[in-house]
């Protein structure tokens, strides 16, 4: 079932990113299917958070989408290189989004390994950010696209992961937060192999 526009037009960030742990994302690009469940996340609490894009209720050509009503992709590139895919939430000009850290392959899995170039599977073809954006086909072109699809979509296949088994851990690369970098907003399934290795507070 593809999740619905209420799944993320609801106000609570740090819910929905811990929930989105176990959903599988699907991409349709040029054919190509490919899909992936979702083993670790970040939320990001708009004006407030010092870790936001839109903090302060910054708006610039590139954040605008997060003003959107939740459910849609906002997608921006990091250092040059690497192509990041959030999900938009809550209702209309409130700027909350979760990024998507890492998942781990399920379908396309041939397609994935051409897109990363690797020969095999290990946790390093979709255990990051900008891994799994390449491994998926996402790119910042898809940036405000439906999380309805056809091209992007969220999906519940009724895998459940137990609150026991969810680790909160504050988030990476976000030094420049102050006293927000600390705040625990990182959510991954414990003992899962497709998890970013990045240090807190120092590295994407």
């Amino acid at each position: 079932m593809i999740l619905p526009p209420s799944f993320y037009q609801r106000a609570d960030v740090l819910t929905i990113a811990r929930e989105l742990l176990g959903k599988v994302i699907v991409t349709r690009f040029n054919g190509i299917i490919t899909s992936a469940m979702i083993t670790e996340t970040e939320a990001y609490a708009g004006a407030p958070d010092r870790a936001s894009h839109a903090f302060g209720n910054r708006r610039t050509t590139r954040t605008e989408v997060m003003y959107a009503t939740g459910g849609v992709a906002y997608v921006y590139l990091c250092y040059g290189i690497h192509h990041l895919f959030n999900v938009v939430t809550n209702a209309g000009d409130i700027p909350h989004a979760v990024l998507v850290r890492a998942v781990e392959p399920l379908e396309g899995i041939e397609d994935m390994l051409l897109r990363r170039g690797r020969h095999m599977v290990t946790p390093q073809l979709t255990a990051g950010p900008g891994a799994l954006s390449v491994a998926l086909g996402i790119h910042t072109s898809h940036t405000g696209t439906s999380l309805q699809g056809p091209e992007i979509t969220i999906e519940d296949r009724g895998i459940k992961v137990r609150p026991k088994n969810i680790v909160a851990t504050p988030r990476i690369g976000v030094a420049y937060a102050q006293e927000d970098a600390l705040l625990p907003y990182r959510f991954y399934i414990s003992g899962n192999a497709f998890v970013s290795k990045g240090k807190y507070l120092t590295e994407l």
